[in-house]
């Protein structure tokens, strides 16, 4: 047994974050965590990792007591955690990140670069990673960014790695290429623990599962032993047919209207409208420009060409505060960088957008901000706390939720979301998608960007697809998957 948890409790403030959970990970297995946002799965790896010290339970790590006080002891007895976000040094190279704290000495005290390159160097090629020593790692793709972790943990001698969210930005191609080195390491010994919310990747390289709810776990056992249904039954305590089910309504006025917008070299002569109580959907390969597309249209990149038209009259969106005047409302593909302030309460978060409408004469309307703010709460299903809670203790899902809410203090009227579903679980992604069905109900626009077509063909009622900055087809809502990707991958510029 490598490692073994036992009744770990965790909580902040009068949040329980653990209430009584149990883990069990052996050498040479990929182990499985899931559960919601907020069932406590980062808590107790962060635990593990010495990130944070647990109030109640037991650890074993290779049989022996442990109680990490900082990430720097879990490391020393081979226990290395790659983050969601990268841990890295971004100036630095990857030979420099590899053995940062631990670089090889000369006899005088100076860093042995040569040494560190080559041994870097060596590392790489057994692996077979798509790295060189002395490549900068800002300049590193997302994927690349978590190999340098993984050399990193495999140089200090890991025998346990947890992998939390890996693949939640990463192209298919990058994906693919997380899953094969996660099976290597299996076969070389090691423990991994995945955690991660696309169900659709468990099959890919899993061995056994533990699912947690509500801080405890609920379910421990062959992942073969356990269809999709089964699993998402234990994650979120509800049959899979009740997590959400979109019935379209009659598209009503022409809320925005695009006509030939062009940013060069990412945008080439996008023309579409969104209608009132519609969601259309945005699919495309990686680099089809549909991020770009929102950025255009919230002002956050400047168009070269074409015109928006909002409820029929010409809109500037040459800024952010522009398109927000206009009535348009971005909810970001990165909502912890992009869509939040992490070090402000959820209350602050909420209110920021729309200020004015709780303020006069450079005061602030205490009263009817808090008043709004528990009103959105409720209505919105977020859980936290309180309305003091800081945005970045909420859970993935609740930060999403709380990204909404921002908007409709204000009163937007068309909303972008750009990867709506990315790192929430899926009952936290089925609370999202009810909250975009009634925004639409309620008379509001949405353009929907996802990576993941099967959320796409659940919750829009239009399908556009891009190719290389251009819409190659517009399809109905209930179409394929084949047919949406034979429109991706199209050859030429149109359909």
């Amino acid at each position: 047994m490598l490692l073994e948890l036992k009744g770990i409790q965790k909580r902040f403030g009068g949040v329980a974050a653990l209430r009584a959970a149990n883990l069990v990970v052996e050498a040479g297995e990929v182990h499985l965590l899931l559960g919601e946002n907020g069932a406590g799965k980062s808590t107790m790896m962060k635990i593990v990792a010495g990130m944070l010290q647990r109030d109640a339970g037991e650890m074993l790590f290779k049989g022996r007591p442990a109680d990490f006080r900082r990430p720097v002891e879990a490391a020393a007895v081979g226990i290395a955690m790659v983050h969601q976000e990268s841990q890295l040094a971004p100036h630095m190279t990857v030979a420099e990140n590899i053995f940062l704290g631990r670089e090889p000495r000369l006899p005088l005290g100076w860093v042995n670069r040569r040494r560190m390159q080559e041994q870097a160097a060596r590392l790489i090629e057994e692996h077979g990673f798509p790295l060189q020593a002395d490549w900068r790692v800002d300049k590193l793709s997302p994927a690349g960014k978590q190999l340098v972790e993984i050399c990193r943990a495999i140089q200090h001698g890991s025998s346990l790695l947890i992998f939390d969210e890996p693949t939640s930005a990463l192209s298919e191609s990058e994906t693919a290429e997380v899953f094969r080195i996660v099976r290597a390491l299996r076969e070389r010994g090691m423990g991994v623990i995945y955690i991660t919310h696309r169900l659709e990747e468990l099959r890919a390289v899993g061995d056994r599962v533990t699912i947690l709810r509500d801080g405890e776990r609920v379910h421990t056992g062959e992942l073969a032993s356990l269809t999709t249904e089964h699993i998402i039954h234990y994650m979120v305590g509800r049959e899979v047919t009740a997590i959400y089910e979109r019935e379209a309504l009659p598209p009503g006025r022409a809320r925005l209207t695009v006509e030939h917008l062009s940013r060069a070299p990412l945008l080439k002569d996008l023309s579409f409208t969104l209608h009132s109580g519609e969601i259309v959907g945005v699919a495309g390969l990686v680099g089809a420009g549909r991020t770009e597309l929102c950025r255009a249209l919230f002002g956050l990149d400047r168009i070269d060409g074409g015109r928006v038209l909002v409820d029929g009259k010409q809109a500037s969106v040459d800024s952010p505060r522009a398109a927000v005047r206009a009535g348009i409302a971005l909810i970001p593909e990165d909502r912890q960088k992009y869509g939040l302030a992490m070090g402000l309460s959820l209350g602050c978060n909420m209110s920021l957008a729309g200020l004015e409408k709780y303020s006069g004469f450079g005061f602030l309307n205490h009263a009817a901000e808090g008043k709004a703010v528990a009103e959105f709460s409720s209505r919105l299903r977020i859980r936290a706390d309180s309305a003091k809670q800081l945005a970045g203790r909420l859970s993935g899902g609740n930060q999403q939720k709380v990204v909404i809410a921002k908007w409709l203090l204000r009163e937007a009227g068309i909303f972008l979301f750009d990867e709506p579903a990315r790192g929430i679980d899926v009952g936290a992604k089925g609370e999202v998608f009810q909250l975009m069905d009634e925004l639409a109900r309620a008379g509001a626009a949405i353009l929907m960007v996802s990576s993941e077509l099967p959320e796409l063909l659940q919750v829009a009622d239009r399908i556009l697809v891009m190719r290389q900055g251009r819409i190659t087809a517009e399809l109905p809502g209930r179409t394929t998957q084949e047919e949406i990707m034979r429109y991706a991958a199209l050859d030429g510029d149109a359909a």
